[in-house]
């Protein structure tokens, strides 16, 4: 079932448990500016939106903040995997689906560097054929074309691609692209009751395969041109 299919994961609160070296730079580079620190909360809230929405969560304001920002990028890239880990059962799963056939993307709201670096720190960055940062492509999630490009750089079919993520932003870029999605309910910012809907939700990554498999085979026995 995944010969052939493309799994795409977010980075974030998906994958990997950012939120402590993302909360200490951001303290850092608030404290360095005379402001108050915040809580992880905040940060896990609005990291799927990326480090500006992170700034401006924290001091309501969108202008001024360049500063802030270039500190808060230094502080992280230098302190990019001090206490961020994978997630239970990520890296076994990313090694199930690659012995499955499976071809496997990240499609993140993290600068393409910070993603590359992150993953290259936690030794992860080998089972992916394409990474996708916020800047990698013309787009950034929520938008489709993010997602879509994602799966273009692994030579995927979006007919046969499943996102995975934990935040509204995740799905509504696959709701946008026309792409089942997986809802991981232990991540950071899962979308309120209103939507976007995901296709699936699971509380561990142990679950993931038979519900990607479920929905993989939903595309095949829709689509007319396959047997």
């Amino acid at each position: 079932m995944f010969e052939g299919a493309t799994i795409v994961f977010d980075l974030d609160g998906t994958l990997v448990d950012t939120a402590p070296d993302l909360t200490n730079a951001l303290n850092h580079a608030l404290q360095l500016h005379g402001h108050r620190t915040v809580e992880p909360a905040l940060v896990r809230e609005a990291v799927g939106r990326g480090a500006p929405a992170m700034i401006y969560e924290a001091l309501g304001i969108e202008t001024g903040t360049e500063a802030i920002l270039a500190d808060f990028l230094i502080h992280y890239e230098a302190n990019i995997a001090v206490e961020s880990r994978p997630f239970p059962g990520a890296v076994a799963l990313l090694e199930r689906l690659a012995d499955r056939g499976a071809r496997l993307a990240v499609c993140t709201n993290k600068r393409a560097r910070l993603a590359n670096l992150l993953l290259e720190a936690l030794e992860l960055d080998h089972h992916f054929a394409a990474i996708a940062g916020r800047d990698t492509f013309e787009t950034s999630k929520p938008h489709p074309g993010h997602l879509l490009d994602a799966i273009a750089a692994v030579g995927g079919d979006p007919a046969r691609a499943v996102m995975v993520g934990d935040s509204a932003v995740d799905i509504e870029a696959a709701q946008r692209a026309g792409i089942p999605s997986i809802l991981v309910t232990f991540g950071y910012s899962p979308p309120s009751p209103d939507g976007p809907h995901p296709s699936a939700a699971i509380d561990s990554f142990d679950a993931l395969e038979s519900q990607a498999e479920i929905l993989l085979k939903r595309l095949t026995d829709h689509d007319p041109t396959r047997s």
